[in-house]
């Protein structure tokens, strides 16, 4: 028999307002399964590095929903090939952001798959006031490059280009600016002799693979806590 939700009035230690379902009481479930909306625009391999460490229970949660703003994106095929669902909504007109219906479209759908937290995979618009404020502290995304060094586009290589001899990822919370969110956290990758943007890319995106599941899961098991920019990890 399923169990029946536990009502409660608590905040998760990381600052993310509880998501859970509605209680007679006005509060709300503290004991559901902690629920994800993904959000990409390409392939999806760090959606499919997040669904792995789901199956695998490396990550105490559940995908609730996969949404795309691209049509024929991998990452709605990856979606439905695991039996999630999976939605292309259109984004509009604009070629780094969303129109406003489709901001409203998105929000709904979310809303509508009871997600906790809104986890970025790829996805290549740049989210304004209205989503921001809809899932306020509860926006994730992972950058290729050490934040706040080389935000933007195509930090890889502008690592390469600047010479410096170590590059990697950050996990941040998304927030108005351009990836200059609460950094949750980062790996290191070095910068080989050799690389090429296309060698160094490769490999911070394995680094990506990594990265993204831990600092989702310690979410997810509420083992961080947020002190205004600091993010700090609860010591086992």
């Amino acid at each position: 028999m399923e169990q029946a939700p536990r009502c409660g009035s608590s905040t998760p230690d990381f600052g993310l307002p509880e998501n859970g379902p509605a209680c007679e009481n006005g509060g709300v479930a503290d004991n559901h399964p902690f629920r994800l909306g993904v959000l990409g625009s390409g392939q999806g391999s760090n959606f499919a590095a997040i669904a792995r460490a789901v199956a695998a229970s490396q990550l105490p949660a559940e995908i609730a929903i996969v949404l795309s703003d691209v049509e024929s994106a991998g990452i709605l095929n990856l979606a439905r090939e695991r039996g999630l669902p999976a939605q292309f909504i259109p984004p509009g007109k604009f070629r780094t952001k969303l129109e406003e219906d489709a901001e409203r479209a998105f929000v709904a759908a979310l809303n509508a798959a009871r997600v906790d937290l809104v986890v970025l995979a790829g996805f290549m618009r740049v989210l304004k006031g209205d989503f921001l404020r809809a899932f306020e502290g509860r926006i994730v995304n992972i950058h290729p490059s050490l934040l706040p060094s080389f935000p933007g586009l195509a930090s890889w290589q502008q690592a390469l280009d600047y010479g410096v001899k170590v590059a990697g990822c950050t996990v941040h919370f998304v927030d108005a600016g351009v990836d200059s969110g609460a950094i949750i956290g980062q790996q290191a990758v070095p910068v080989l002799d050799h690389d090429t943007a296309d060698t160094l890319h490769q490999r911070i995106h394995a680094a990506e693979h990594e990265l993204y599941p831990r600092c989702l899961a310690a979410l997810a098991r509420r083992e961080i806590t947020v002190q205004g920019r600091r993010v700090i990890w609860k010591t086992p």
